[in-house]
């Protein structure tokens, strides 16, 4: 009886756990609680802690993901059931090696793309081209965080999957840390979702710093109403354009304006609304539970995962100041016609971003009503993060 008992013992996870998974369980049940009780981007932050907890629970004799089958590639012959652990154990391939394989084959991420495609209407972006010009702006926070992580060390690779992080764009994010630096996925997801989360703790005081009170009140006049053949033409043109100059870009781009297609098309509703619900809602979840479950302890709790952390909050703080920049050039070169907030909605995160540059507007004056107007940027961000992290990935790739 007591061997029995012992034998059972030594095969269980309590007896197996490391100091290092205790870490990250507790760290997965931090995120639990700031999804569900302070609804931080609860979608993907909620499935990503449970891929985390479940990857750093003990599983004595096996696993349910090996992050060694995908470094330079997927090992198809360790899918196939002949693989082995990192310690030279046969051993049977887990749940998420087969769920990963849709975040190294780029599958997930696109998908997501389709989704917000289908979601957003490039109309304000449309109606006011200069916008183009403040998204393009926000990408400066994604310079500055790779010039920075280069001097700390980190190698181009990883120094340019940190920097996509000033995007403000997960699912682009994932895209490019999952091709160039893998190991780092898992800190670089989990720092971006946290800080589109706190963009409105962020950002206004970026704002306030960066404007003055008369800046901040200026109300601007209704943008010309867009037609449906513009609607139409955009994604087109600007898949042939920017593809045919980029064409690392084909992924994000392509999958984000073909959702958008099917949107304004006005003959696909069934497909754009799957893409808008059931689509979105399934491949979020396998994304999620995939990153988070890259997050083992053994990987993340290094020095490098605070430098991270630290580098993220840079990108995206620097990411808000070009943005409002660009927006305050365009103000002067307007005379004051345009509020500079709307500088700071070039981040991608849509439509957060925008959401706050109105919400600030409009504490300082009531009457003000910027959303519409940020949307411009917010959207053109979304194109400017999928450009960015093509030109990264023609550089580093």
């Amino acid at each position: 009886m007591i061997e029995v008992i012992s034998d059972l013992w030594s095969q269980s996870g309590i007896a197996n756990m490391t100091w290092q998974q205790g870490v990250m369980l507790l760290i997965s049940f931090i995120l639990f609680y700031l999804a569900i009780k302070k609804q931080f981007e609860p979608l993907l932050l909620l499935p990503i802690a449970f891929g985390m907890m479940l990857t750093n629970l003990p599983w004595p004799g096996g696993g349910i993901f090996h992050p060694e089958w995908f470094e330079g590639g997927i090992n198809w012959a360790a899918l196939g059931g002949h693989g082995v652990n990192a310690a030279g154990v046969e051993v049977e391939p887990g749940l998420f090696d087969f769920l990963y394989i849709g975040i190294k084959l780029d599958i997930f991420p696109c998908l997501i793309f389709m989704a917000v495609g289908a979601m957003t209407d490039f109309g304000p972006l449309i109606s006011r081209p200069s916008s183009f010009f403040m998204g393009a702006g926000a990408q400066f926070g994604i310079s500055f965080a790779f010039v920075v992580a280069t001097i700390l060390d980190f190698d181009a690779q990883g120094a340019a999957s940190i920097a996509i992080i000033g995007g403000a764009d997960g699912p682009t994010a994932i895209y490019l840390t999952s091709k160039l630096a893998p190991e780092l996925l898992g800190a670089i997801a989990i720092a971006a979702y946290s800080y589109m989360a706190l963009i409105p703790m962020i950002q206004p005081p970026i704002m306030k710093l960066l404007t003055t009170k008369k800046m901040r009140q200026v109300k601007m006049e209704q943008t010309r109403p867009v037609s449906k053949v513009e609607k139409i033409c955009f994604p087109v043109i600007v898949s042939v354009v920017c593809i045919l100059i980029l064409p690392t870009v084909a992924p994000l781009l392509g999958c984000l304006m073909l959702g958008n297609l099917f949107r304004e098309s006005g003959v696909t509703e069934r497909l754009s609304d799957t893409a808008q619900n059931a689509l979105c809602n399934i491949v979020t979840i396998f994304l999620g539970t995939s990153v988070g479950a890259t997050a083992i302890g053994t990987n993340f709790l290094k020095l490098e995962t605070i430098k991270i952390i630290f580098l993220g909050l840079a990108a995206f703080a620097f990411a808000t100041v070009g943005g409002l920049l660009i927006g305050i050039v365009m103000y002067h070169l307007s005379k004051g016609k345009i509020n500079p907030l709307i500088g700071a909605a070039g981040v991608s995160a849509v439509p957060m971003a925008a959401r706050v540059a109105s919400k600030v507007g409009q504490k300082e004056n009531p009457s003000n009503f910027l959303l519409m107007h940020a949307m411009g940027p917010n959207v053109a961000g979304v194109i400017g993060s999928a450009v960015a992290a093509g030109v990264l990935l023609s550089l580093f790739g």
